[in-house]
């Protein structure tokens, strides 16, 4: 996965954070919604952009996230930028940003566009210069975790759980910081052990995370559609309880297809290693028979 693909997908699911990122209060992100915008008759596309909800006062966010060295960077930011403002003449003014994993990485050329910059009106985020993860808002320094270093990244990743579940947050935002990390913990160890996610997640929290919320409410509907078709107007928890576990099995695909090794799928849907193993080999079997008949 792309390391731009998990930053936008983070704003998309919590966008509060962007505005942690670049100094605004993070209800701020209840005015906004985050979107990709077309920019007609072009071959340019502005992946990431906060519109406004409501009112015209309020600035649009244009947001590049950029991992790799790009010295047309600039040129390429503000000619999208500026061709989405004549096509589209919004009432609003706009702000720009662009993050960074470093300094060394910044290696483009402002000197057309040095205005910008002195002005405020864009700013440049290097997340290897926010301060130090114990001292950020758990939000933000789990931002920051995508650029730790992967011998301390696990602990770090354990220390962020452990301040989840001391502070006073609302069910809603635990679950999802819980699922934030999640993400970023998929992204950066697409290998990681059973154990090393044992370390980090209990089973309760593993079962707030986003995974496993999906392959719940599936086992849940198929487990009710299962008790109707019974007859069965009451009871129907044996119905769901049978739909959860094909559930299971169907799930898999989908978790694979996202990364996650045999151990992370077995530990996440409460299932033997050999079972998930078994699944896997008899949908190739079938695959392969499909492909042959």
């Amino acid at each position: 996965m792309k390391t731009d693909s998990i930053f936008y997908r983070i704003f998309k699911e919590i966008p509060s954070i962007f505005f942690e990122l670049t100094g605004n209060p993070p209800e701020t992100a209840k005015n906004y919604r985050f979107d990709a915008v077309e920019v007609k008759q072009t071959a340019f596309r502005i992946d990431g952009v906060f519109l406004p909800v409501k009112n015209p006062q309020n600035p649009i966010y244009f947001v590049e996230v950029q991992f790799q060295p790009d010295k047309e960077i600039y040129s390429r930011l503000f000619s999208e930028t500026c061709l989405y403002l004549h096509q589209d003449k919004p009432p609003n003014p706009w702000r720009g940003a662009v993050i960074y994993p470093n300094r060394s990485v910044d290696t483009g050329d402002i000197k057309n566009y040095q205005e910008f910059f002195t002005s405020g009106r864009v700013s440049r985020i290097y997340l290897d210069e926010l301060e130090e993860i114990p001292a950020l808002p758990v939000s933000i320094a789990a931002m920051k975790l995508v650029i730790e270093n992967e011998n301390t990244a696990v602990a770090t990743a354990g220390q962020l759980i452990e301040r989840i579940n001391q502070e006073r947050y609302t069910r809603i935002k635990k679950k999802k910081l819980l699922q934030l990390l999640e993400t970023i913990l998929v992204y950066k160890f697409p290998q990681m052990s059973t154990r090393e996610i044992e370390s980090m997640f209990t089973l309760s929290e593993l079962k707030q995370t986003k995974v496993y919320q999906e392959a719940r409410a599936e086992g849940w509907e198929e487990g009710r559609a299962k008790g109707r078709e019974e007859g069965r107007e009451e009871g129907w928890e044996e119905g769901w309880e049978e739909g959860w576990e094909e559930a299971k099995l169907e799930i898999i695909p989908r978790l694979v297809t996202l990364g996650l090794t045999v151990e992370q799928i077995a530990l996440a849907l409460n299932l033997e290693v050999k079972q998930v193993n078994q699944f896997l080999d008899r949908s190739k079997n079938q695959e392969h028979t499909g492909e042959t008949s």
